[in-house]
């Protein structure tokens, strides 16, 4: 038994802006990162490698959370291309039509839906595998029992991946960002930080409020860690602030059980239907693997 857990949002972005043709539907809505979304995902549930047994995709629906309110700057719809936007409940409905489990986060991130279920269920399968590069889910990564999975470079991060691909372990990840920034969320980092003293910091003392004040007892010596020390002092509140905004929750409202997450199959009449609707008619020889007649 495996748990598969999909970035939707990431998928999504991916989809809209890769090089492939555009698809547009007989009622002349663009679909192309929503047909993207199921190629992908059909892809993943017939990979023998994978041997998908549990599976949910997690999707920003808006792309504004709980964080927004505590910061101005963290990421929003703002700048999303019409079009990309326009599918956002569609690409919903298609996962759905795949027999797959959607996660539609509002007050919570899609990422905190993913954090969610790894904590939750980590202890009852196999393994979990974050389908996601996002630098955040790092965090969750635990031993080999939950790996990030990044399908476009076909790499699998373990806990001992993501220490040496970022330079601390996952527990200190929410403050390597808080230090150093994450674009992709909004987040703007401390000024004069960059990842390599911002990580021999926090490999020396773990967490943004082990750092010593006096930069003199440092047992890591960063360049100009007398400027850093200064700015860790000035800026020790928007620190903390950041390292929130990047710490995702562990406790998202999930309403379905484990079991409940099974991929039974292709639910060929919903499934056929969508993709008529979608006018890729193509994609309905994709499926090897039905599921019964029952509708999801």
């Amino acid at each position: 038994m495996r748990l598969h857990l999909v970035d939707g949002t990431y998928e999504l972005y991916r989809a809209h802006f890769s090089p492939r043709p555009g698809t547009t539907a007989p009622d002349g809505q663009d679909v192309k990162a929503t047909v993207g979304v199921m190629a992908s995902l059909l892809a993943l549930l017939h990979e023998p490698k994978e041997a998908v047994t549990h599976i949910a995709v997690a999707f920003d629906n808006p792309i504004r959370s709980f964080r927004n309110a505590l910061f101005a700057g963290y990421k929003s719809d703002e700048g999303v291309p019409p079009e990309l936007h326009a599918q956002f409940d569609l690409v919903e409905q298609a996962v759905r039509a795949l027999g797959v489990t959607v996660w539609s986060m509002k007050d919570h991130e899609a990422d905190d839906a993913l954090a969610t279920a790894a904590a939750r269920w980590a202890g009852q399968v196999e393994q979990v595998r974050l389908l996601t590069p996002d630098k955040d889910l790092g965090q969750c990564v635990r031993g080999k029992k939950v790996v990030q999975v990044d399908r476009r470079q076909e790499k699998e991060l373990d806990e001992d991946a993501v220490r040496a691909k970022l330079g601390v372990p996952p527990a200190s990840i929410p403050d390597l960002l808080a230090l150093v920034g994450d674009d992709a969320d909004g987040i703007p980092g401390l000024p004069g930080f960059g990842e390599k003293g911002a990580s021999a910091l926090l490999t020396a003392y773990g967490h943004l409020e082990s750092i010593p004040s006096d930069p003199a007892t440092w047992t890591a010596r960063p360049r100009g860690a007398e400027k850093l020390a200064a700015t860790l002092r000035e800026h020790h509140k928007d620190a903390l602030l950041y390292r929130k905004l990047a710490t995702l929750v562990t406790d998202a409202p999930l309403k379905e059980s484990l079991a409940e997450l099974a991929w039974a199959g292709v639910p060929r009449a919903p499934f056929e239907a969508f993709c008529d609707r979608l006018g890729v008619t193509t994609l309905k020889s994709r499926p090897k693997r039905w599921a019964g007649a029952a509708a999801i």
